[in-house]
């Protein structure tokens, strides 16, 4: 009784958090530019100035900007990432004005540092005194004063040029702007004649280290020229991932009747696994924050055709030694051993190759890749632990004690 308690209590509080959460979480969400309908730009970057280097720091900081530019535009949650070693490329979802998009994204990011011109209002600051062109490469470092305050450092390129300019604001404001933004408004303490400033303040090792980076971006601006490009209109989105969970939802119930009509009692466990299995699954997506798109739903649907291989192989290694002659208890527990090396096998093998496909891969391989690996691990969870446990529990309590049940004949038992 108490086996068959721990396997009511379990079916039911798992089958209540899952019809009760499932309609928030499948709203949380997030959707790729092919289910939801968005933008797409792939950047090829390029210096600006000949002589200068495009490194792997500069494509990133470059990026980061962006990203931020994009985030200015009010778009949702846009998605930049570096591809080899000169390629950005750049999703933005629920994209109204795309022209708008293409002027402000390919605009390298400007880098000034300015004082404040004769009329301008208080914590105005018009006239441009020193731009990112005029600092050295990676000028920027952090380090902390004799205070031990953090302070970042920077170099500039023409010293004199500096010196006049610090000469003549000397107590005054010398604020770094990017673009139109404000970052930072120090003031000049004392004339600096080396070419090298201090800039400090009331800034964490974050704040700082953002502030240092964005002065570098500003000594390497970066040129991007559009490669490629494509739009999905959010009908064209929407109507594509209505008809994926439509044929995904009439699959399953195939799946799920075929598995029950088969198999009985172990088939419908089975089933019940699979549906946690795709619960747990969503949760991930929600908690992670990972972005769903087509091929992530064509990684689903291979990772749930697994599942079920999975359950099908063990169901049938339990029927084969039932029809041995062997007693229910003895059928489960060979039955389970002898198809967990098989299923694990097939598990693992396939994630080798998935690490492959994500270690290797760019933008959708890697997607399909990391969704088809997590999946794999929640089946293993769900169909090699979860089903075997919960079937276990019915077989110990003597509910499973009947080969029909298996969806065994008697007629197929050989005598032993």
């Amino acid at each position: 009784m108490k086996r068959l308690l721990s396997f009511i209590i379990t079916v039911l509080v798992l089958a209540a958090v899952m019809a009760v959460s499932t309609p928030g979480l499948l709203d949380r969400v997030r959707l790729g530019l092919d289910l939801k309908g968005g933008f797409e730009i792939l950047y090829q970057a390029q210096p600006s100035e000949q002589g200068q280097e495009l490194t792997r720091a500069s494509l990133l900081q470059t990026a980061a900007s962006l990203e931020k530019r994009a985030n200015v535009l009010g778009t949702s949650e846009p998605e930049v990432t570096t591809e080899g070693t000169d390629r950005i490329r750049l999703k933005i979802a629920g994209v109204t004005d795309e022209a708008e998009v293409r002027k402000k994204m390919k605009e390298p990011a400007v880098l000034t540092f300015r004082s404040a011109a004769p009329g301008d209002p208080e914590g105005t600051y018009s006239k441009i005194e020193l731009v990112g062109s005029d600092f050295v490469e990676n000028a920027a470092t952090i380090g902390r004063d004799n205070l031990n305050q953090i302070e970042i450092s920077i170099k500039v390129k023409d010293k004199q040029k500096f010196a006049e300019i610090t000469k003549r604001l000397l107590g005054q404001k010398l604020a770094i702007f990017l673009d139109e933004t404000p970052l930072s408004d120090p003031i000049v303490n004392a004339v600096l004649t080396d070419g090298t400033a201090s800039i400090s303040g009331n800034y964490t090792i974050e704040s700082a280290r953002e502030l240092a980076d964005t002065i570098n971006l500003g000594a390497l601006p970066l040129k991007l020229t559009e490669k490629y490009s494509q739009s999905v209109g959010a009908t064209l989105g929407k109507q594509s991932l209505d008809q994926t969970v439509r044929a995904g939802l009439i699959g399953s119930v195939f799946i799920l009747i075929f598995m029950i009509g088969m198999y009985r009692i172990p088939g419908l466990i089975a089933s019940f696994a699979l549906i946690l299995h795709t619960w747990l699954l969503i949760l991930v997506f929600v908690l992670a924050d990972f972005t769903l798109t087509l091929p992530g739903i064509a990684a689903f649907i291979l990772g749930i055709g697994m599942a079920v291989d999975a359950n099908i192989i063990t169901n049938e290694r339990i029927r084969e030694e039932m029809r041995s002659g062997k007693s229910i208890m003895s059928s489960v527990k060979a039955g389970s051993k002898s198809s967990f090396r098989t299923v694990m096998d097939s598990n693992i093998t396939t994630i080798i190759v998935a690490a492959v496909m994500f270690g290797f891969g760019t933008g959708s391989v890697k997607g399909f890749a990391l969704v088809l690996i997590v999946e794999i691990l929640l089946s293993i969870f769900t169909n090699l632990y979860f089903a075997r446990w919960l079937l276990n529990m019915l077989v110990k309590a003597g509910k499973l004690s009947k080969p029909k049940q298996f969806g065994v004949k008697e007629s197929e038992i050989s005598a032993l």
